[in-house]
């Protein structure tokens, strides 16, 4: 069983930051691809940061020198460092990774459950 854990969310002022983190733990080799989607209230879930196995990152012009993703094998942890922060990135934050299973040895795409942010005065 492989679990994605997202932390850091909650409420930030316009023009704030916030980290977010996420750890994957379970029975599984490595982790390749890692993500951040976002979807806000009525609207398709959109990516955010993306990071290859070799650290390798994609972001939308959206948040392009606002955003940093970054990962910790060591800890199979992923981050997001979120600053400049506006109020329409108010939306449910997920992590994302492909994963090596250890009982099919074959790759596998996980979701977290999200984690809150809100950006409001």
């Amino acid at each position: 069983q492989v679990q994605l854990v997202e932390s850091g969310g909650g409420l930030v002022q316009p023009g704030g930051s916030l980290r977010l983190a996420c750890a994957a733990s379970g029975s599984f080799i490595s982790i390749n691809d890692m993500g951040w989607y976002r979807q806000a209230p009525g609207k398709q879930r959109e990516p955010v940061a993306t990071i290859t196995t070799g650290g390798s990152t994609n972001y939308p012009d959206s948040v392009k020198g606002r955003f940093t993703i970054s990962r910790d094998d060591a800890k199979n942890t992923l981050y997001l460092q979120m600053n400049s922060l506006k109020p329409e990135e108010t939306a449910v934050y997920y992590c994302n990774a492909r994963l090596v299973v250890r009982w099919s040895r074959s790759e596998a795409n996980y979701w977290g459950r999200g984690t809150q942010v809100t950006v409001s005065s």
